[in-house]
């Protein structure tokens, strides 16, 4: 049933086609056939329950750099599908919102646009989620860099009177690595190539 699902689905939508997945099955789609894709799974297919809306940053090398991702679960077989659509402008990445579908998808979409700075066109309320209002950066984005980057804070009395920054991220460095066949998890967990400060040293300069 769920392969003859599928088969509707790009039947349906001929621009659809399969993309390469290890776990659920998923397909890539147009960016603008979004809403209508997601609206025939979820009234034809059966998958009523849109479990997370992501995105990948593929690096500033790649175009199209930005894939918005949306899981779907089925409440009535058990099953997921993941669609991808990729982003057609780079500079300003933009897809359109499926919160007419699900009214959840808000934060979801909040989410993704505050880490990856991507828009959802037709959005009702598109304002970061996470980071304050005005903040500059997104943090997801390949260009962050992983220890992260030291920002005033956004009151003004607080700064003033503390005299404090938000602080980056306690690791520097990267890719991570992790070392197999360790027997102590903790010990095996991923890490920063360049540890040269962390939690007990202090940034270099």
């Amino acid at each position: 049933m769920f392969a003859d699902a599928i088969a509707a689905l790009k039947a349906r939508f001929p621009q659809a086609a399969d993309r390469a997945s290890l776990d659920h099955p998923a397909v890539n789609v147009p960016a603008a056939d979004v809403p209508a894709v997601l609206e025939y799974l979820r009234d034809r297919a059966e998958f009523d329950f849109l479990a997370d809306v992501t995105a990948i940053d593929w690096s500033e090398k790649v175009s199209p750099r930005f894939t918005v991702v949306y899981h779907l679960f089925s409440t009535a077989s058990h099953e997921y599908v993941r669609i991808a659509a990729d982003c057609p402008d780079d500079a300003a990445p933009a897809v359109p919102s499926v919160t007419r579908l699900w009214p959840g998808a808000n934060w979801h979409e909040r989410e993704t646009f505050d880490m990856f700075g991507i828009n959802f066109a037709g959005h009702p309320d598109l304002r970061r989620i996470l980071m304050w209002d005005g903040y500059p950066h997104f943090p997801l984005r390949k260009e962050f860099p992983l220890a992260g980057i030291e920002t005033t804070l956004p009151d003004p009395d607080v700064v003033a009177a503390t005299h404090a920054k938000v602080k980056p991220a306690p690791m520097v460095g990267g890719p991570f690595v992790a070392t197999s066949g360790e027997l102590n998890l903790s010990d095996s967990e991923p890490r920063a190539k360049d540890e040269s400060w962390n939690e007990r040293g202090e940034k270099p300069e």
